[in-house]
C-alpha cells in the first residue's frame, strides 16, 4: 500500500535507515505523523550503536548478506521438504508422482526469490521505486 518494495520494507524491519520519502509513504499508509516515524528511527539507531558507526555501503552489504542467507535457508527447507515428500510419495502412491507438482510450484517461488536476491532481473528497480514515491508524494 505504501508503494515501496518488499525488500526495502524488510531492510527497514531489520533496522536499516529509511529515506525520508520512504518514511513519508509508510506514515501515510499507517495514518501516523511522519515525525513519529523519524523519532522512532532515531531511537532505534541509538539502541544499536554498532549500526550507527557503519557506513551506508557497509549497511547495504550486511543487508545483502542477510538476503543471501535467507535465500539459502529457503533452498535448504525446499530440499528437505521435497525429499521427505518424495519418500512419502514413493511409499504410499508410487504410480502417481504428485510430488512433482509441489516441487514445481515451490520451485517457481524459490526461483523468483533467487532472482530477487541476486538481482539477476530487477523488474522493480530503484528508479521504479523513486518514481512511485514521487507519484505518491504528489497525491
Amino acid at each position: 500500500m505504501a508503494g515501496i518494495s518488499t525488500r526495502t520494507l524488510q531492510r527497514i524491519e531489520r533496522g536499516a535507515n529509511a529515506s525520508p520519502e520512504t518514511l513519508k509513504c509508510i506514515a501515510s499508509v499507517l495514518e501516523t505523523d511522519f515525525d513519529n516515524l523519524q523519532k522512532e528511527q532515531d531511537v532505534t539507531m541509538e539502541d544499536r550503536p554498532e549500526l550507527a558507526r557503519l557506513s551506508a555501503e557497509e549497511k547495504e552489504a550486511m543487508e545483502y548478506v542477510r538476503d543471501i542467507k535467507a535465500f539459502y535457508m529457503h533452498l535448504l527447507v525446499f530440499a528437505v521438504v521435497i525429499t521427505g515428500l518424495t519418500i512419502m510419495n514413493l511409499l504410499f502412491r508410487p504410480g502417481h508422482f504428485w510430488v512433482l507438482w509441489v516441487a514445481f510450484g515451490w520451485g517457481i517461488g524459490l526461483f523468483s526469490h533467487g532472482l530477487g536476491v541476486f538481482e539477476v532481473f530487477n523488474l522493480f528497480g530503484d528508479g521504479w521505486e523513486k518514481r512511485q514515491i514521487e507519484k505518491r508524494m504528489r497525491r
